[in-house]
C-alpha cells in the first residue's frame, strides 16, 4: 500500500510549523513529514547535497508525497531588508535573496518533484509574494525581493510546464499568503496598509486555497483568499 505523505520544507518557521501542524491529523496523508535544518533529516536549502540527501530519505522511508509545502524564504536579515532606492542595491544582498527566494525552490523542485506519483492528483506549491508580480507593480522598490520572488513565479511557471507532461493531474503553484505576525514581517508591523493574519490562520487560509485548486490552475500564483495573482 502507497504511503501517501505531505511534506513541509521549512517546517520551524511561522507559517511552515502552522502548516505542519495543521496537516499532522489530517486524514488524507499516512505520513506528515516537517523539514527544516534542525529536523531528522536536517535540510539546508542553500546545499544541494543536503536538499538531495533529504530526498534520498524520504524516497528509502517508502514515503509517496502527494503535497509538498516549501514554506521558506528571506525578506531581511542583520539590519539588511528591501531597498527603497537603487542607491541601496547591493550585490551580495540581491543573490541572498535569489538563492533563498529562488535558486533554493527551483532545487527542491529538482530532487522532490521525482518523489510524486505520475497518476492523480498532486499539489507542490511554494510561498510566494504578491510583490513578486510583474504587472501589479505601481510602487516600485524592493528591488531585491520583488526581482527574486519574479524569478519563483517564473520558475513555478516553467516547472509547471514541464511536469503537466509527466503527470496532467499535477499542480505546481506559488502561494501569496499576505501580510503574516512572524519573524519575517516584524520589522513591518507599522505599516496599516495591509490586513495582518496570525500563522495559524495564514496555513488554513492557503491549505484552503490549495484544497481548491485543479490541474488547470497550475502555473500560477494564489494568494490567500483564492484570487489569482497577475503575473
Amino acid at each position: 500500500m502507497t504511503n501517501s505523505g505531505a511534506i513541509i520544507i521549512g517546517a520551524t518557521g511561522g507559517i511552515g510549523a502552522r502548516l505542519f501542524e495543521s496537516l499532522k491529523d489530517h486524514e488524507g496523508f499516512g505520513t506528515v513529514l516537517g523539514l527544516s535544518r534542525h529536523s531528522v533529516p536536517a535540510i539546508d536549502i542553500l546545499d544541494e547535497a543536503s536538499i538531495a540527501a533529504a530526498a534520498e530519505h524520504v524516497r528509502q522511508s517508502g514515503i509517496t508525497p502527494t503535497l509538498i509545502i516549501i514554506a521558506t524564504g528571506i525578506l531581511h536579515k542583520d539590519g539588511r531588508g528591501p531597498e527603497k532606492s537603487i542607491r541601496e542595491l547591493d550585490a551580495d544582498w540581491m543573490v541572498e535573496n535569489y538563492r533563498l527566494n529562488a535558486v533554493a525552490p527551483a532545487l527542491i523542485a529538482k530532487h522532490f518533484l521525482p518523489l510524486m506519483p505520475r497518476t492523480g492528483r498532486t499539489c507542490f506549491a511554494a510561498l510566494s509574494a504578491r510583490v513578486g508580480s510583474i504587472s501589479d507593480n505601481r510602487l516600485g522598490g524592493w528591488h531585491s525581493y520583488r526581482a527574486s520572488k519574479a524569478a519563483l513565479n517564473m520558475l513555478i511557471r516553467n516547472l509547471s510546464i514541464e511536469w503537466q507532461r509527466k503527470n496532467p493531474e499535477a499542480i505546481i503553484v506559488g502561494l501569496h499568503p499576505g501580510t503574516v505576525d512572524t519573524g519575517l514581517s516584524a520589522p513591518f508591523k507599522g505599516n496599516p496598509e495591509h490586513e495582518r493574519f496570525t500563522p495559524a490562520k495564514a496555513a488554513s487560509q492557503l491549505l484552503d486555497v490549495l484544497q481548491g485548486l485543479e490541474a488547470d490552475d497550475s502555473g500560477q500564483v494564489f494568494a490567500y483568499d483564492g484570487r489569482m495573482v497577475a503575473p
